[in-house]
């Protein structure tokens, strides 16, 4: 089965979950697993939807996917707050919303991929190959062998003529022309050249793009406002990127300078404040000075989201609040 395409903004490194530096619309419920289901916690810790699904993701526009019927040959619903089925288990692979609309594998329907609304009904009929979630009003779509851009009618509104391309931030999405990558605005004109080995989506205004061997970050008119300088680099948030030199991550302010030191063994992404971060072989979280707000003990660790981080403690998976208290003791 195809799989949905999830984007190809600085995503990082958790393997029970992808998280992203992009803001979330999000309702203080939380997916948990427990006796092999999963269900919703309150911020409390306290469970707000019972352990029901085979596997369930974070609510976006205050539906959450979930998968029914078995982990392997189930399909994919979506809930409301309340835990009750908003959308009947029929899809084969299925995304958050987004704009209102939700990506969708139909596989009686030829295997391909189209876009509901919130009453589970095609707003764009399955015909895509491949697809990604709506950002600024477009979606990429795959036709053939090549990417282009559809409104939320469905109607195309940027040919398929890509080899590959990303999501719209800024207005601005990344586009690969040729062997470079360059970047369009919603209508499909060139705005910066195709000229990086690599680029990212716009986050709070800049993007990081490879030149030759190295990174750095360009402004929405492809001015380069922090010189091609690191190994790697993720999007910004809470104003500050992780970027690495050599084997150390470190994180930079806008103006190119380092407010924490490169000295971490990987890095995740600012948000309410803090950051995961790898040291010793353990995760620990960082606050924006850079000092020790949760001491390195997980072996792995999302973003916090309304106060809760999600980490993964001796295999299992639990829940802490800022201090680093588990307000939802690991499990599997």
């Amino acid at each position: 089965m195809k799989k949905i395409m999830a984007g190809f903004a600085g995503v990082i490194l958790l393997g029970f979950a992808v998280y992203s530096a992009r803001p979330q619309d999000l309702i203080g419920l939380y997916p948990v697993r427990q006796f092999g289901k999963w269900g919703y916690i309150k911020k409390s810790g306290e469970m707000a939807i019972k352990a029901q699904f085979d596997e369930a993701y974070g609510f976006s526009q205050g539906l959450a996917r979930v998968k029914v019927g078995g982990a392997v040959e189930g399909k994919w619903a979506y809930v409301n707050r309340t835990g009750k089925l908003a959308i009947n288990p029929q899809f084969y692979d299925a995304a958050d919303f987004s704009e209102g609309l939700a990506l969708v594998n139909a596989e009686e329907l030829g295997n391909k991929f189209g876009f509901i609304d919130k009453n589970g009904v095609f707003a764009i009929n399955p015909q895509f190959e491949e697809a990604g979630n709506f950002s600024g009003g477009r979606a990429r779509v795959k036709v053939g062998d090549k990417w282009g851009y559809v409104d939320t009618f469905g109607k195309i509104a940027i040919n398929p003529q890509f080899a590959e391309c990303g999501d719209f931030y800024d207005g601005l999405a990344k586009a690969l022309i040729g062997e470079k990558w360059g970047y369009v605005d919603r209508f499909g004109k060139i705005t910066i050249n195709p000229q990086f080995e690599e680029a990212s989506d716009f986050s709070e205004g800049l993007a990081g793009v490879r030149i030759g061997t190295k990174f750095g970050y360009i402004n929405n008119f492809g001015k380069i406002i922090i010189n091609p300088q690191f190994d790697q680099a993720r999007d910004f948030s809470d104003g500050l990127a992780a970027v690495r030199i050599g084997q150390k991550w470190g994180y930079l302010g806008k103006n190119g300078k380092f407010a924490i030191n490169p000295e971490y063994d990987d890095a995740g992404y600012f948000s309410d404040g803090l950051a995961p971060a790898k040291m010793l072989e353990k995760w620990c979280y960082l606050n924006k000075s850079g000092k020790l707000a949760v001491e390195p003990k997980f072996d792995a660790a999302d973003k916090f989201i309304l106060g809760l981080a999600r980490v993964e403690f001796k295999d299992k998976l639990g829940y802490i609040d800022k201090t680093g208290t588990f307000v939802w003791q690991p499990t599997r």
